[in-house]
């Protein structure tokens, strides 16, 4: 069985990671969606991040969404993953892209890193810009599902 990893913050998820998820369904038998508890820092407890990527991807039976706290290759060594995907959107994340993948290569040289970008229509999407714009009440439903939209008002609202 080929199982990798994606992990992330998903603070929250957008429209881009699920496409992200989509096209790595299309390579993989298995993939688990890591949701790290070690966040920069988050508006949605890491409770909370993951029933939202559970709720959005209820009904995909490829996916399986955990959380973890270790390091990233700590975590898919536990889990057998052979794979970590990570989503690149632009050239900007290129820089921190390449030194988060050879710092994991040094750590578990047998775990291979792939990139997939999300399709044009979701590249300028981002957790950050999806927080920014539902905080200052623009309309996010292009940026995220409307289950996380819902979330994501009624959170700032509490703030």
């Amino acid at each position: 069985m080929k199982k990798a990893i994606y992990a992330g913050t998903f603070d929250p998820i957008t429209h881009g990671h699920i496409d992200v998820v989509s096209r790595a369904t299309k390579l993989f038998d298995k993939i688990i969606i890591g949701v790290s508890s070690r966040p920069k820092s988050t508006l949605f407890t890491q409770r909370e991040r993951m029933e939202l990527v559970k709720t959005v991807f209820r009904n995909e039976k490829k996916i399986k969404v955990m959380g973890f706290s270790s390091l990233l290759v700590d975590f898919a060594r536990k889990l057998g993953a052979a794979t970590i995907i990570r989503g690149m959107r632009a050239v900007s994340d290129f820089d921190y892209e390449l030194q988060l993948t050879l710092m994991n290569r040094k750590l578990a040289p047998k775990i291979e890193t792939i990139f997939l970008m999300p399709s044009e229509k979701y590249i300028f999407i981002s957790s950050s810009l999806a927080k920014e714009i539902a905080s200052l009440n623009g309309d996010i439903s292009h940026l995220v599902p409307l289950v996380v939209a819902k979330a994501l008002r009624k959170k700032l609202k509490k703030k």
